[in-house]
């Protein structure tokens, strides 16, 4: 599917706005350039790109988005990389074998627009899937000296809701809870914060036990709760 990483460069390259792809760069703070092409743009490309395409095999689809992210000159080409492993009718269905691959992109994108997409709607779904395959790899995460897979291992439950594994959860955020990172501390207050949605109970609970989370942890947790 070479035709396909290469249409999908060309199709940037032809929406690229030099004038947004400045101020793209320096709000992300990132050493990989910007063409400047938004979302919404990126995916009315996505659309152009598998309309009358065949779901491709799994490993056509792997040798693809690899090739798409291990050699983006932009930005961009790595949104649309993730992009395409999300396109439910396209894409072919994913299992545990692609978190080595998520975990390469994670580590080596080192940022959180792309480690919040890939923690979330790719693992997190995983992880609902098949919990016995991943639930070894997120308590291994928990203690990794990457940051990037230690945020993984506290957000990837965001859309878990009633199912959300409060133990895997738990023993994330304990192991983080005196890590400065604003990232990391960011991102246990988002979890918490998702999780009061369903179990308001538990995070108050939650939260007055561990006096030891940052402030903006608490507060995040805490935001809609009364």
């Amino acid at each position: 599917m070479t035709d396909l990483a290469d249409a999908v460069r060309a199709g940037l390259a032809a929406r690229a706005d030099p004038d947004a792809a400045g101020p793209m760069q320096r709000y992300m703070r990132s050493a990989m350039p910007f063409r400047g092409v938004p979302k919404p743009a990126r995916e009315e490309l996505v659309r152009e790109l598998v309309a009358g395409r065949s779901v491709p095999s799994v490993e056509e689809f792997g040798a693809t988005v690899r090739d798409l992210w291990d050699g983006a000159e932009f930005r961009e080409e790595r949104y649309v990389t993730l992009t395409l492993t999300g396109h439910r009718r396209w894409a072919p269905p994913q299992d545990a074998s692609w978190v080595p691959l998520y975990r390469h992109w994670i580590v080596t994108g080192a940022w959180w627009d792309f480690t919040d997409e890939i923690a979330s709607r790719r693992i997190g779904s995983l992880l609902r899937a098949d919990p016995a395959s991943l639930v070894p790899v997120l308590r291994a995460w928990i203690t990794d000296p990457d940051r990037w897979l230690r945020r993984t291992s506290v957000i990837a439950q965001l859309g878990s809701g009633e199912a959300t594994d409060v133990g895997l959860l738990t023993d994330a955020i304990e192991a983080t809870l005196g890590d400065p990172d604003f990232f990391l501390r960011k991102g246990i207050g988002w979890a918490l914060r998702q999780h009061a949605r369903v179990d308001p109970g538990w995070v108050r609970r939650f939260v007055d036990g561990h006096p030891g989370l940052s402030p903006l942890s608490r507060r995040e947790a805490l935001r809609h709760l009364p």
